[in-house]
């Protein structure tokens, strides 16, 4: 009676589609539940998902082979677009001062990486395709296992008649030790260089106040009897102070607040709300007057302070001073939110899907400007999918774009892991191309980034464990193993030396450096719940694009290379 239930959940060779799919949803499934499971502060979160799969390969389960590829390469371009819409700001803005560092070093590690791997071929009895696998592997880097596979495939569609080792076999046997390596390296070091967590944040919360110029507000009463009847234009001109925002203005005796112009002239006692850099706010309070305790002029009494979202084609890619709030509403916009950031409103600003403006107003002026720039929270929880696809489609011609390069025999391509990541990299960084924008909210782009790996993983891992105990048997799995932890080792051990010894670098930071570098979200997680601080995550997130695409290219010019 129960035949055809059997029949669904029993392990074939030749699997229908629906149970291709209940293939895969085991794997996820059980994969996220296994990854939960903590052994000290340890969990494998949806890297779970990976073995999982190789244990139901190995037990007989298949999934259909049209359907395979396609969910292995959609689950890989959802993870990286994710991926790039998440950091995408933050990645061009760290190109500076310590970002810079951080990615010179990230690049010189995936260098030696690769290095390491070519000596491994030409000094053992591994394939190319074994050893590109375990170089992704050791360092469970997936978008360059993606990549590898592609490759190959091209390759060896020119030589008929070749069978092609999977390169996933010493990918998933040189995983773990990637994962766990990097967390055993994190511990060995707390422990020799004598980590003080706390100290620690300490010089990174010191640093970060050296470092970084985040947007305040003071009130300011006027008491320079020199600017009296001046216009806040020349004065701001005179004082080379034009980088900040007068919001709000009272006149002394006066409880009425209103928001002045660059026009509007100075009186003495006056009462200002200054907006801008920290250093050029107190020097604009040091020039004029003083630090006022005034609390009038912050009533919302006469003029109200709100946020307004620009979700309206009208308003996006608009510069502030094309939009004239001001002289067409008597409205003035303090700050813009992006993405996390907090900017000064300057009149250049060009404005993206999505941005939350601080505006400083009456309430009927900020009626009109929400119908004019949308405000619809609504609209933004809202996926918009033809963005994300429209976002996706550009990835795959970036994707399949051949790159030549001189001396190799095939152009290189970054495939479904590079395209999508490049594409969601610059539309975040410009807020969109066309009708695609960039504005994607914090849950969903979660939601995609794992549905999208658990995807790659659960089509990986079952196809990778059909043979998985025989290959290991027959490619000596412990010597892969072996070969592995030098890549997973000495470069992590290297830039240890080079980043603490040499540069002094806040091991806060080191430890997310150490992550991203080996795109490993496991070892990000435990290092953030071992030293109790969210700050691995910035350094992680600095360094996460720049070295997602140069594993790319290194595991595609190794596999050119090696096999000429």
């Amino acid at each position: 009676m129960f035949e055809w239930f059997s029949l669904l959940f029993s392990p074939t060779a030749s699997p229908s589609v629906t149970q291709s799919l209940i293939t895969i949803l085991i794997a996820i499934g059980t994969g996220i539940l296994l990854g939960r499971l903590k052994i000290g502060n340890i969990s494998l979160g949806v890297s779970a998902v990976m073995f999982t799969g190789l244990l139901l390969g190995h037990w007989g389960y298949r999934i259909d082979e049209k359907i395979l590829h396609f969910v292995r390469d959609l689950g890989l371009m959802l993870f990286v677009y994710a991926i790039g819409i998440q950091v995408g700001p933050a990645f061009f803005s760290s190109f500076k001062k310590e970002g810079l560092r951080m990615n010179s070093l990230a690049l010189l590690t995936v260098v030696l990486g690769g290095f390491i791997a070519y000596l491994i071929f030409k000094n053992s009895h591994l394939g190319v395709e074994n050893t590109v696998g375990l170089m992704s592997g050791s360092v469970t880097n997936t978008p360059g296992l993606g990549a590898a596979k592609s490759t190959l495939q091209e390759i060896y569609n020119q030589i008929p008649n070749t069978k092609i080792i999977d390169p996933a076999i010493a990918y998933a046997i040189t995983y773990p030790m990637g994962v766990f390596g990097i967390i055993i390296v994190i511990i060995l070091s707390k422990m020799l260089l004598k980590i003080d967590p706390i100290k620690e944040m300490r010089r990174f919360r010191l640093q970060t106040i050296h470092s970084e110029e985040s947007i305040v507000h003071k009130k300011c009463r006027v008491f320079n009897e020199e600017i009296i009847g001046k216009s806040i234009y020349s004065i701001l001109k005179e004082i080379d102070c034009e980088k900040i925002v007068i919001s709000r203005l009272k006149h002394s005796g006066s409880e009425t607040v209103n928001s002045p112009t660059l026009d509007t002239k100075l009186q003495f006692r006056d009462v200002l709300m200054v907006v801008g850099k920290e250093k050029n706010v107190d020097l604009f309070i040091q020039k004029v007057g003083r630090i006022s305790t005034d609390a009038f002029i912050e009533s919302e009494t006469g003029i109200v302070t709100k946020n307004i979202f620009v979700t309206k084609p009208s308003a996006t890619h608009k510069k502030l001073i094309e939009l004239d709030l001001y002289n067409k509403y008597d409205l003035k916009v303090t700050r813009v939110f992006r993405s996390g950031k907090e900017i000064l409103a300057r009149p250049s600003l060009e404005l993206f899907y999505g941005d939350k403006l601080r505006v400083v107003g009456t309430q009927e002026a900020i009626q009109e400007v929400s119908e004019l720039i949308g405000n619809s929270e609504k609209k933004l929880i809202e996926p918009d999918f033809l963005s994300l696809f429209g976002g996706l489609l550009i990835g795959i011609i970036l994707g399949s774009l051949p790159i030549f390069i001189p001396s190799l025999p095939i152009p290189i391509k970054l495939g479904f892991a590079g395209g999508p990541l490049i594409a969601a990299l610059f539309i975040s960084r410009y807020g969109g191309i066309s009708f695609v924008h960039s504005y994607i909210n914090v849950g969903a782009v979660y939601f995609m980034k794992d549905l999208g790996i658990c995807l790659f993983f659960a089509a990986v891992g079952v196809h990778a464990g059909a043979d998985f105990y025989a290959n290991f048997i027959e490619y000596n799995g412990w010597m892969i193993i072996y070969y592995g932890m030098y890549i997973t080792f000495i470069p992590l051990i290297i830039l240890i030396f080079i980043a603490r010894v040499f540069m002094k670098m806040n091991f806060l930071l080191l430890v997310g450096l150490m992550s991203g570098t080996y795109t490993d979200p496991a070892a990000l997680s435990f290092s953030t719940n071992y030293l109790d601080s969210d700050v691995p995550i910035q350094s992680y997130a600095t360094v996460y694009p720049l070295v997602t695409i140069a594993r790319i290219f290194v595991a595609q010019f190794l596999i050119i290379l090696l096999s000429t």
